[in-house]
């Protein structure tokens, strides 16, 4: 789904919403609407699409949580030849990538771990039906470090069960790419889910910590991002296993000779080898890197020898004029001196 099409999606849903409010309940009408909608969203698997149906305001909030993971990815990427910009121009809940690569690896456990942030966040707002705070705790003491729960804790058992159910319900073969991209899955999960943490306030006169209250809250998702692109540094080969009686792959090992080592439940892992992401290949979601802005003088990813895959690069001179150390003269007028600025930039052929 293209950027103008999910906003007419949301528009919809916010329309949806209104109604829903004026009449008091949700009526047929709305659920047939809703229905049309659901039915029309590119990229769905049939489960995804009954949870559409029945859930209209969570697909909205599903779909802000896919659009989190996409932006943390290029982010992460911005430097690299591959820099999940191919992720933006497919439907929000997109065509996988169809090479089992880290870049996919990562891909998954973004959207997946975005996916669970923005459900929990909305929870927590009080802004999805059919959740709220986690309450379980509240109003017991924390007898070891003088603290009672309060607040509202952000409740990521949901959130990271309706990530499992909607994100999880897309694989449907039962081959090794289903089971990457279910481990992948669940290891973005499972560093949001590590990562949840305390806020605290006190309570007292003049500022005084006579009582204090404490809830769990979401990490920021920069910090999830950073710790995925961590795991996708040290992401893992791994191969299927075929048990005699079955065809299909049970589960997947460590591609090392004798070896049946399972990979870590916090381990990223892939099935192939990343291409070079040097020419557009939609397949791998490379877009190439001809005309990418590149450093010419670092030794980093995005220096011009790495980032334009020995093909060369063109420089582009520009010139800047302003105004500049201006100074109020007595009586009554202003005096600047003209500055100028000369820079270059350089993009790959």
């Amino acid at each position: 789904m293209g950027r103008k099409t999910w906003c007419w999606v949301f528009n919809f849903f916010m329309c949806l919403g209104v109604f829903y409010l004026n009449i008091g309940g949700l009526s047929s009408v709305v659920a047939l609407g809703a229905s049309i909608i659901c039915n029309k969203i590119p990229g769905l698997a049939p489960r995804q699409r009954t949870i559409c149906q029945s859930r209209p305001d969570a697909i909205v909030v599903i779909g802000e949580g896919v659009q989190m993971g996409i932006n943390e990815c290029q982010f992460q990427f911005r430097h690299g030849r591959w820099n999940c910009s191919a992720l933006a121009e497919r439907t929000v809940f997109g065509k996988e990538l169809r090479v089992g690569s880290k870049e996919a690896a990562f891909t998954y456990a973004v959207i997946a771990a975005g996916v669970a942030q923005a459900v929990t966040a909305a929870c927590t707002q009080g802004s999805l039906s059919g959740c709220g705070c986690n309450k379980e705790k509240q109003g017991l003491y924390n007898q070891g470090d003088g603290w009672k729960w309060g607040g509202c804790s952000a409740d990521a058992q949901y959130g990271l069960d309706f990530s499992k159910v909607f994100v999880d319900a897309r694989e449907i073969k039962q081959n090794a790419r289903t089971l990457m991209n279910l481990h992948n899955n669940e290891v973005g999960r499972k560093h949001l889910e590590k990562n949840m943490h305390l806020e605290c306030k006190c309570h007292g006169v003049s500022g005084s910590c006579t009582t204090k209250t404490c809830w769990t809250t979401l990490p920021k998702f920069r910090q999830l991002g950073y710790m995925l692109k961590d795991k996708y540094n040290k992401a893992v080969h791994v191969e299927p296993v075929r048990t005699s009686r079955k065809k299909q792959p049970t589960f997947l090992k460590i591609k090392k000779p004798h070896s049946y080592r399972k990979p870590m439940a916090t381990e990223l892992v892939y099935i192939e080898r990343s291409p070079n992401y040097c020419e557009a290949d939609p397949l791998t979601g490379s877009l190439g890197t001809q005309d990418r802005l590149c450093n010419n003088t670092a030794q980093h990813p995005n220096s011009c020898d790495l980032m334009c895959c020995g093909r060369g690069y063109n420089t582009h001179q520009y010139s800047r004029v302003w105004q500049c150390n201006c100074k109020f003269l007595w009586c009554c007028y202003v005096k600047c001196n003209t500055c100028s600025e000369r820079t270059e930039v350089y993009t790959c052929k």
